[in-house]
């Protein structure tokens, strides 16, 4: 018995595929933020999860954002570019960028 072509469109599947992407990435962030530890690594920070951010420590090492594409490839990559990374708060990630937090010593801050 021949099987019947799919002849459904893009259209026809878009919202089902938008939130199938959508649940994907929620539970990749849920797994990145437990494999992290779930808290700021400079702080403690851990009451809100949107609020937690993942931080690369040499940039010249980064194959892709956590954030932007990141949820979108599987685990196993996730896992090696979280392993890059720390998870910190939003205030010691912008503090990071500025330049006022060293995180204890355990990174060096980017000059210029």
């Amino acid at each position: 018995m021949a099987q019947k072509k799919d002849t459904r469109k893009y259209a026809d599947r878009r919202e089902y595929l938008i939130q199938a992407v959508r649940k994907r990435r929620q539970v990749v962030r849920m797994k990145a933020l437990e494999y992290k530890k779930g808290k700021c690594e400079k702080c403690g920070y851990n009451k809100c999860t949107e609020a937690l951010e993942f931080h690369h420590l040499e940039n010249q090492q980064k194959e892709f954002g956590i954030s932007s594409k990141g949820y979108t490839r599987s685990w196993i990559k996730v896992k090696a570019e979280l392993d890059k990374c720390i998870l910190v708060c939003a205030n010691c990630h912008r503090e990071i960028h500025a330049k006022i937090a060293a995180l204890d010593g355990n990174i060096k801050m980017k000059t210029g």
